[in-house]
């Protein structure tokens, strides 16, 4: 199982933090807003799900 992850482009705010939590799916670009690289594999879910908790901005969600 797989599962995509999505940013929420009007609440993000472009911290890092999901970079620096999921740095395998997650690549920030010049402005340091969120670039999905990929789907989360069976072995990341439960980084990603960290990552999408420890959003401050609640920008991020995890989708089947």
């Amino acid at each position: 199982m797989s599962a995509q992850l999505r940013v929420d482009w009007p609440a993000c705010q472009a911290r890092g933090l999901c970079h620096e939590l999921l740095p395998e799916v997650v690549e920030l670009d010049e402005w340091g807003y969120p670039i999905v690289t990929g789907e989360v594999s069976e072995e990341l879910l439960s980084d990603a799900r960290a990552a999408v908790r420890g959003c401050p901005r609640l920008a991020l969600r995890l989708v089947d």
